[in-house]
């Protein structure tokens, strides 16, 4: 099959794009890199600031046009699949349609689907958007709601919804809001993401030194409420404030992919997506290479695996206590570290692993 993946979020695109390749398939990837993050990508979509940056980015989209032209399935990471406003993707979503065979969506983030049904049907118990039948209010959360609801962002969002070929939902989380849209529930399906295993596996699971435990926490500025990041830190920098002796912290914010990859591989556990029923590419990453993840891990997400005995992923509750509480636990107890290490490798390698998950993908584009 030949493949265009357009647009990335935290190397979705470019870990499936390997797996496809690695299958004896044609793929293309076309993306920005995920802004800062500089996910690789064959056709570079990044967008600078200023005329002459908005100069060059719409040349350079002219140019790749006819190079996204005559695919078997371009799969779309967002309705916001490229760095345009809402109003002036329609037309390109047109083009991809008119000359492609099939057009499939990802549901793997922010749309209007997520910040809709989670908002006012709230078929999860908590979200980005809800904590049971309390709406958040939170700074990030209203200014998705206002971004996304009622906007040519909900109107883009509907329209590719409606007329693409396939819906994929690479977390639970996804799967259950757009399973919650009766006339869309049909055209989709739940995969993993995919994971490029380290080789060799089970250097950074060894890491637990006399100096205790290492937690490492990534700092997205603008995100950081909404995404739980400040409860886990602060919840935290009190357990290390109590144990000062037993715990180390490293916080990354804002850097390259490569150097946060350098610091989380010298730790023991993460922190990561307190809202979140389930580990997402950052944590999954992580795990693949035996670090700890400390955040989502609702019963619903081993279901929807299919998991009965694997549960490396140390599940907390969206609130400060029941972080401090996950966290000083694994403090005190060090005897659960090696075992957790080694469920995280063993959770991934089964159900992550980019060959499967491709191949799975490629199962549902030949369904379609």
């Amino acid at each position: 099959m030949r493949i265009l993946l357009l647009g990335d979020y935290s190397n979705v695109h470019a870990t499936l794009a390997e797996g496809f390749r690695a299958l004896g398939h044609e793929c293309v990837v076309a993306s920005d890199g995920d802004k800062w993050k500089d996910y690789p990508r064959d056709i570079d979509l990044k967008r600078a600031f200023g005329l002459k940056g908005n100069a060059s980015f719409l040349w350079r989209l002219m140019k790749a046009l006819p190079a996204f032209r005559g695919y078997d399935v371009v799969q779309l990471i967002n309705p916001i699949f490229l760095e345009l406003k809402a109003e002036r993707l329609a037309p390109f979503y047109h083009y991809l349609r008119r000359h492609n065979k099939k057009v499939v969506l990802g549901a793997f983030g922010m749309d209007y689907y997520w910040a809709y049904v989670n908002t006012y049907q709230r078929p999860l118990r908590y979200s980005d958007f809800n904590f049971g039948d309390t709406i958040r209010t939170d700074h990030e959360a209203e200014l998705y709601r206002q971004e996304w609801i009622g906007t040519p962002k909900e109107t883009l969002s509907k329209l590719i919804a409606h007329d693409c070929d396939g819906i994929v939902a690479g977390l639970y989380e996804y799967w259950a809001t757009y399973n919650d849209v009766p006339e869309l529930k049909d055209k989709m399906c739940f995969i993993p993401f995919p994971v490029s295993l380290p080789t060799p596996q089970g250097g950074a699971s060894q890491r637990l030194s006399s100096d205790g435990l290492c937690l490492f926490c990534g700092i997205s500025k603008r995100r950081s409420a909404y995404k739980g990041t400040d409860i886990m830190l602060a919840a935290a920098r009190a357990v290390q404030e109590k144990y000062p002796d037993r715990l180390q912290l490293q916080v990354a914010e804002g850097v390259p992919f490569a150097q946060y990859q350098h610091m989380m591989d010298t730790s023991d556990a993460i922190l990561d997506q307190l809202y979140s029923y389930t580990p997402a590419m950052n944590s999954l990453l992580a795990m693949s290479k035996g670090i700890i993840n400390i955040g989502g891990g609702e019963s619903e997400n081993y279901e929807i695996l299919g998991e009965k005995e694997l549960r490396p992923i140390i599940n907390v509750q969206p609130t400060f206590q029941s972080c401090f509480d996950e966290m000083e636990n694994l403090v005190l107890h060090p005897e659960r570290i090696p075992l957790l290490k080694q469920q995280s490798i063993a959770y991934v390698k089964k159900h992550h692993d980019y060959l499967q998950v491709a191949q799975r993908y490629l199962d549902f584009y030949h369904s379609l």
